[in-house]
């Protein structure tokens, strides 16, 4: 089976970590955000992934020169223009000739959603299109979706007000489509598959939903990038190659390759990125450092406060829920 990965977005949430890389680009804990979808999909039966692509494609394509990901054979579609997520699955399957029914998925969503019980659904309903379902607390932030006693969505509703949801129950970003359900998707302009392809389905009837409450993350924001990474790493981890020094205090955080923890420090609920440094005695909680990036002594970090690759905090700087450089 053929899935469509969409990882064309600016990743504006994750900014500045995303100014110089795809999202999916950014490590979780020990490789790319790319390898664990693409992973989870080449576990379930995924032969093939189609890499929907738009902002800097050449970042996929010079880590995968190979064309694989994952163990997983790649294929890149590259947008010639923004298109949406209808606009982008549509081309991104069309230019790599799918025919059969396939899964679409958002290129940030870490989930255990099984993929059998996606198709199982969908065949056995005989639906145009099934998607994956998954409980939040506060659904304004997601398209919610309500749903008859026979799985068929009676309802779509692109991110309702607070405390207006006529559900709990969220669009989980993973869907599986019968090629017709391209023929609904106009070709080169921008179209939404949450606020145009889906709600016609409805009014089809054919629109099929599969709700599960298990593991779900939605990595695109600075707490549940943080999120992703403990759960990942199973609450903290440390690369053979980082140095932290013993009078330093890592606790409940990822520590990547060549990452530096000075004497007197502390880093606790947070992600040191490849080659960051924290000087000594600064304190960093509940954020993220990047790539090379220096943290100067003495300086305090908390509030999910993202430093930029290569930036430097001055010593005794006190940041929160800030951004450097700034968005």
């Amino acid at each position: 089976m053929d899935a469509v990965v969409l990882v064309g977005g600016f990743g504006t949430r994750l900014r500045p970590l995303t100014l110089t890389r795809p999202k999916q680009m950014l490590p979780l804990v020990d490789r790319p955000m790319i390898e664990h979808v693409v992973g989870r999909l080449g576990a379930q039966g995924v032969a093939r992934a189609v890499l929907s692509l738009g902002y800097r494609p050449d970042a996929f394509e010079a880590a995968y020169p190979r064309g694989r990901c994952a163990g997983v054979e790649l294929f890149y579609a590259v947008e010639p223009e923004p298109l949406d997520t209808a606009g982008a699955i549509a081309f991104a399957a069309r230019t790599a000739g799918v025919r059969d029914a396939f899964v679409a998925v958002n290129g940030d969503v870490i989930s255990d959603f099984p993929l059998a019980d996606l198709l199982g659904a969908h065949r056995s309903q005989g639906a145009a299109a099934t998607i994956a379902l998954t409980p939040v607390d506060d659904p304004s932030r997601y398209g919610v979706v309500r749903c008859g006693p026979d799985g068929r969505v009676q309802a779509f509703v692109e991110k309702p007000p607070a405390g207006r949801s006529p559900s709990k129950w969220i669009n989980a970003g993973m869907y599986v489509l019968d090629p017709s359900v391209l023929d609904l998707v106009p070709e080169h302009r921008p179209s939404s598959i949450e606020r145009e392809t889906f709600p016609a389905l409805v009014q089809r009837g054919v629109l099929h939903a599969v709700a599960r409450d298990g593991f779900w993350i939605d990595a695109g924001t600075p707490a549940a990038y943080l999120e992703a990474q403990l759960a990942l790493s199973g609450g903290g981890w440390i690369h053979p190659q980082a140095q932290i020094d013993r009078r330093a205090e890592v606790r409940g955080s990822v520590v990547m390759q060549g990452a530096v923890v000075g004497p007197g420090a502390s880093v606790v609920g947070s992600a040191l990125l490849p080659g960051a440094r924290v000087g000594a005695g600064a304190a960093v909680e509940r954020s993220m450092v990047g790539f090379r990036a220096e943290v100067g002594a003495d300086a305090r970090l908390c509030d999910f406060s993202v430093v930029g690759d290569d930036s430097k905090i001055p010593a005794a700087a006190a940041l929160s829920n800030e951004r450097v450089p700034g968005a």
